[in-house]
């Protein structure tokens, strides 16, 4: 079993341009939506795990979304919510995460969070994969005829 430095070396060390996920085959999951065309709403639950609980931010709220769509002058004919399950099951599977989803955490470097990196990786090792949701929504709005 890799130590929690090794895991973080390795999760430092993988390249993130280009947006291939295919790296945590086997090491982290996240359900898909049952829409074809997703918006990232927010990932709550590493976020406020990494950074403490966090407000979210009103202009992620797909109500508010609506409503300027609306002000827009666009008819909204469909809003759909969804929360997906990520299982992440090592500490190399976050850090990668992190910086490839940059607004997760917000200037997320492995040295600022290692200490609750730390506690995390204590986290998995005794309790099996960290468990989060990221909640999506889709706002489907057409130009009214």
């Amino acid at each position: 079993m890799s130590t929690f430095d090794q895991l973080v070396a390795e999760g430092e060390a993988v390249p993130t341009e280009g947006g291939d996920f295919s790296w945590f085959t086997g090491r982290a999951t996240e359900e898909r939506p049952s829409w074809k065309f997703a918006t990232l709403l927010a990932e709550r639950e590493l976020t406020d795990a990494m950074m403490g609980p966090q407000v979210v931010s009103p202009d992620r709220d797909p109500l508010v979304v609506v409503a300027a769509a609306e002000a827009a002058g666009l008819e909204v004919v469909d809003l759909r919510r969804e929360a997906l399950r990520m299982e992440f099951h090592d500490i190399a599977s976050v850090v990668v995460f992190l910086r490839e989803v940059v607004w997760t955490v917000p200037g997320f470097t492995v040295d600022g969070y290692r200490a609750r990196l730390a506690r995390l990786h204590d986290f998995i090792e005794r309790h099996g994969p960290f468990v989060a949701h990221s909640q999506r929504f889709l706002v489907e709005a057409v130009r009214p005829r």
